[in-house]
């Protein structure tokens, strides 16, 4: 894809609001951002971005613009272990991150929940990187599959009958201000 500066500019925000904020910019704050004095230079960006395949665009929405589903990792939510682990009702949204970041390079992400893996460092509401295997090592944070769906745990030969479904290698941690949006008072 042979971008401008400009666009990669404007897909490297759009991306990075999807990612901050789970939903894409406005064409109003594509203007702000970029300081545009008319909504028609963010509309022939975005085009111009559509027109090459990096977005699509939903006509009539405000926020209407998309990723390509290939891009970025899916964050998988409830999973039934009756159908494939990466099935698409199982994909909450994506977030736009490089697999090849992690190594062994990441194939989806999913959300802790509960404090079960604490005592690792594993905090509820983590997203954990996940790489697709069927085996793991004594030790490794690894993904099984229950008759109940997925969970999380420490492996540990010999310790489980579930079916490994991959190997933890990296972590995604959202900051939260102390304060919200203010600071302290002194």
């Amino acid at each position: 894809m042979n971008l401008t500066v400009r666009q990669r500019e404007i897909l490297d925000f759009i991306i990075r609001v999807i990612s901050l904020e789970g939903r894409p910019p406005t064409r109003a704050e594509i203007c702000t951002a970029f300081k545009f004095r008319s909504p028609n230079a963010a509309e022939s960006h975005l085009r111009a971005l559509a027109t090459k395949g990096a977005i699509y665009l939903d006509e009539g929405r405000a926020r209407g613009i998309r990723l390509p589903d290939a891009a970025g990792l899916p964050i998988l939510g409830r999973v039934r272990p009756d159908q494939p682990l990466l099935a698409s009702e199982h994909i909450e949204r994506r977030i736009p991150l490089d697999p090849s970041l992690f190594t062994p390079r990441a194939d989806y992400l999913l959300r802790m929940r509960g404090t079960s893996l604490r005592s690792v460092g594993i905090l509820d509401g983590d997203l954990l990187v996940v790489h697709s295997s069927a085996e793991a090592r004594e030790g490794q944070i690894a993904v099984f599959l229950t008759e109940s769906g997925i969970t999380v745990g420490v492996f540990r030969p010999g310790g489980r009958a579930e079916k490994i479904e991959g190997i933890v290698t990296g972590l995604i941690r959202q900051i939260q201000p102390l304060y919200g949006n203010r600071a302290p008072h002194s």
